[in-house]
């Protein structure tokens, strides 16, 4: 009998695991660890030091149900296509684990929970950027931008920029140039890390019609965009020096950071140029890089302030 009932679906431990894990994997892990590593690292800066951690921890919590609630409305909304996708399609929704019902009540009870936790703990201005940032990628990039136009991740991702702003408005109260500039330094980053992993599923997103530019446009031509692009992040992230007035640390990572990545982003173009299979362009190389610079970026950003103190 109890071997009847876990077969059928019915309750027990590991389906009990499943189950946690599924609604997990709904609010995309690695995605909030991304937005984080941009919110925190900008606290200790506008604090010049160590923050109240209980204010971090609240911006934290706050700032996970939010980016949370944002990835399970996508995976709400994209289900169609999360099934017919090699990335995507072991996600709970299209294996059919968690249902769609149950997922929109989760998003919406992340959702509130962000907004609550925002509002008491840490301020208004931080719980109204949070909001922003959640309805700009459910009906902005999710609903309008992905399906439509190529633009569509250059757009969208200004809602993967807004963790700057929250972590800065979370300490001061307040908005500033400063967080504007990590905002773009984002914004900028954005197109390379997703074009070079749109690169890699390129075929995937032309089987669903979603116009990536990977998929209407040659890999010589993305190459080049995503040279252009990190051109321009380098050198935005190079303001931050005159504008916030950091210390020595800060435009020495900066700059070597910057220069790295150009590296890794001119040689895939290079490669574009002489082939257009995937095992010679080797887009994952840059998708890494990606997230190394924007990790090891900011980390000098929260440290910059401890190490002049």
């Amino acid at each position: 009998m109890h071997d009847d009932a876990t077969a059928s679906g019915g309750p027990g431990p590991a389906r009990f695991r499943d189950v946690v894990a599924a609604y997990v994997g709904l609010t995309k892990p690695r995605v909030i660890e991304l937005l984080l590593l941009t919110t925190v690292p900008v606290m200790f800066f506008a604090a010049r030091g160590v923050p109240p951690l209980g204010l971090v921890l609240a911006t934290v919590v706050g700032g996970t149900f939010s980016a949370g609630s944002a990835s399970v409305f996508n995976c709400v909304y994209d289900r169609d296509i999360d099934e017919q996708m090699r990335r995507t399609r072991r996600r709970a929704l299209p294996r059919h684990i968690v249902s769609a019902r149950a997922a929109v009540v989760f998003g919406l009870v992340l959702g509130v929970a962000s907004v609550v936790v925002l509002y008491v703990w840490v301020n208004p201005l931080s719980a109204l950027l949070a909001v922003a940032a959640e309805a700009f990628y459910v009906f902005g990039y999710t609903m309008v931008l992905k399906r439509r136009t190529t633009q569509n991740i250059v757009w969208g991702g200004l809602a993967g920029c807004f963790p700057a702003l929250i972590g800065w408005t979370a300490v001061t109260g307040e908005l500033a140039w400063t967080p504007v500039v990590l905002f773009m330094v984002v914004f900028f980053w954005t197109p390379p890390h997703t074009w070079a992993l749109a690169l890699r599923y390129r075929e995937d997103y032309a089987n669903v019609d979603v116009p990536m530019l990977p998929v209407v446009a040659p890999a010589r031509e993305v190459g080049r965009q995503i040279v252009l692009y990190s051109w321009v992040m380098v050198a935005t992230s190079l303001l931050l020096w005159p504008v916030a007035g950091t210390g020595p640390v800060y435009p020495v990572v900066a700059t070597v950071l910057g220069a790295v990545f150009l590296v890794e982003a001119h040689r895939m173009w290079g490669r574009t140029k002489s082939a257009d299979d995937l095992a010679t362009i080797q887009p994952m190389r840059l998708f890494h890089s990606s997230n190394l610079y924007l990790s090891l970026l900011f980390v000098a950003v929260a440290l910059d302030p401890l190490l002049l103190g």
